[in-house]
């Protein structure tokens, strides 16, 4: 589970700004919101509002890019990162940007630092509780990686010079590891965790749907589980049809025979969706793509919730309430709490319904980004507020009270020159 995540010089963040899933002293929810684990007392939900263009989806990005660095090592040394620093101070473009993340893995806490520009990976540091792992620095003018390895690893003087080698200036320590037969448990651990827990993020137009029918078809998805969640989402589908559809090259275009060649093109494979809805004891089979886009989204979603329950996962959902129906989003979020141990979400969301209802969330895992005079987000919490003479939290909001809102002008729009 992620602890805190940091982010400076990134998008629309130019100062550090800390998104932290660590709960605070409040006992409110506490079965249902917060798991004790390694010490600590951590949420399993973190939700950013704010206004739009006001950095939410940017906290998003720099998770979603941090863990590309780990997991996606670049194969050349002229490859660059695809990111921009902050751009409203000439100064801050020039500066290297800096993105860390403490997180639990199987009971150990880690913290893993990153310093970077768009070429290089400048200095990266891995501490396992409080001893250090490993720390990094690349020469600026030769480009050259130096590792200096902790206690916490034993490793031979052969293995620790194929690890540098494989950690081009451009690539992390972490990502040079995978690159190499070298094995190592502690970095292993560390690389699976970006790779198999922390998933890559969720965009509002991301389609879920052929993820979520292939993991059913390969058996990593129960089908009846999905289908068991649509149900008690009101959804009245009593049974979902899966029929695999393998085409010859016929069905190519011919753009595609023209520039593969036939040799070089494989059969056509797809998957057919159908959901079968009860009605009046009758059973119809209506295919997917004449259902509505809110049951699209929350089939993608119930596949999402079956992952989060059967194993730690986290995901991060940019506009999480797209195409869903407030109460439908209200309802998938207390299902991911009532019935998760160690996933995580991570959410922008502008749906307010739920800050109407304090007897189902709790102050800090309410998340606001607003933006400055100088145009930089800011990230802060709820829990940061004085709270106790506030009655009606959505009000609140919607009057300005906790920021966060856009600062709109008059409707009026003069059109004549």
């Amino acid at each position: 589970m992620i602890v805190n995540f940091s982010i400076q010089n990134f998008g629309s963040i130019k100062d550090k700004q800390t998104l932290s899933f660590e709960a605070d002293a409040s006992q409110h929810l506490e079965d249902t919101y917060v798991v004790h684990t390694a010490g600590k007392r951590l949420l399993k939900l973190a939700l950013i509002y704010g206004a739009n263009a006001s950095g939410k989806t940017t906290v998003l990005k720099a998770l979603d890019f941090l863990r590309d660095l780990v997991v996606n090592p670049k194969e050349m040394k002229y490859h660059s990162f695809n990111f921009s620093p902050f751009l409203f101070d000439k100064k801050t473009i020039l500066q290297p940007s800096f993105l860390s993340i403490e997180f639990v893995q199987n009971s150990i806490c880690y913290l893993y630092e990153v310093k970077f520009t768009h070429q290089s990976i400048l200095s990266e540091k891995l501490i396992s509780g409080e001893v250090i792992v490993y720390s990094r620095e690349t020469s600026t003018e030769k480009l050259l990686t130096e590792i200096s390895f902790g206690n916490k690893i034993t490793i031979s003087d052969n293995e620790k010079k194929t690890l540098e080698i494989n950690t081009l200036h451009n690539n992390t320590v972490l990502g040079g590891y995978l690159k190499t037969n070298v094995d190592i448990d502690i970095l292993k651990e560390v690389v699976n965790w970006f790779k198999f827990q922390l998933k890559p993020i969720i965009l509002s137009h991301t389609i879920l749907d052929n993820f979520v029918t292939r993991n059913i078809d390969k058996g990593d998805i129960e089908k009846q589980s999905i289908i068991d969640i649509l149900s008690k989402a009101d959804f009245h589908i009593s049974d979902i049809s899966i029929k695999k559809v393998i085409e010859d090259i016929t069905d190519y275009s011919f753009e595609e025979l023209s520039k593969k060649g036939i040799k070089d093109l494989k059969p056509i494979d797809h998957m057919e969706v159908a959901f079968k809805h009860s009605v009046n004891g009758n059973q119809y089979a209506i295919p997917f793509e004449l259902e509505s886009e809110g049951t699209k989204r929350f089939y993608g979603f119930a596949g999402l919730l079956a992952l989060l329950i059967k194993t730690p996962t986290i995901f991060p959902i940019d506009e999480l309430e797209s195409s869903l129906h407030p109460d439908l989003y209200t309802h998938f979020l207390l299902s991911f709490l009532q019935n998760t141990e160690h996933s995580q979400l991570i959410a922008t969301t502008h749906n307010r319904e739920l800050l109407g209802d304090t007897d189902i969330f709790r102050n800090d895992v309410i998340w606001f980004t607003d933006k400055g005079e100088d145009c930089a987000t800011e990230l802060y919490s709820l829990a940061d507020f004085d709270t106790s003479k506030i009655k009606d939290f959505l009000n609140a909001y919607k009057i300005g009270k906790f920021s966060g809102v856009p600062r709109l002008s008059d409707t009026f729009i003069d059109l004549e020159q």
